[in-house]
């Protein structure tokens, strides 16, 4: 049987599922003050996250990142759901980086020193567009 995961994406999967994991597992334990300050930037970006008290929210956060550096990490998973899944978690967080004031200089895209930690998500986006690209041509030859 061979596994849905080419050798080409070993390298890349194994270092954003990693690095995916450790966050959501970082991020079990946040405190009061840590989840008041994440949810709130994740609601001014995007309003309906507004629903959720802080703590549901970065226990959703933690859950998800969690999931998704699992699905990254295991070579059962085919490389084009992992990587539809790190292109919409990707997005989001560029999402957050283009629409929070102050992550950008003005007029244009490069990151303030506040928005480098923000900017850098760009590479998680591009992979995770290459894992669906790669992971549906590759079936189709």
């Amino acid at each position: 049987m061979r596994l849905p995961i080419e050798p080409r994406n070993v390298a890349p999967r194994l270092a954003t599922g990693a690095f995916i994991l450790n966050s959501g597992l970082a991020k079990r334990g946040a405190d009061e003050q840590t989840a008041a300050m994440m949810h709130g930037m994740a609601k001014n970006t995007y309003p309906f996250l507004g629903k959720l008290q802080p703590k549901a929210f970065v226990r959703l956060l933690s859950a998800g990142e969690i999931t998704l550096g699992a699905a990254l990490l295991l070579p059962v998973v085919p490389t084009a759901v992992a990587g539809a899944g790190l292109t919409a978690f990707s997005a989001a967080l560029v999402g957050l980086y283009l629409r929070t004031p102050g992550m950008r200089e003005e007029g244009g895209l490069r990151p303030t020193q506040e928005g480098t930690a923000l900017a850098k998500d760009t590479w998680m986006l591009g992979m995770g567009i290459g894992f669906v690209v790669d992971g549906v041509t590759s079936r189709a030859c």
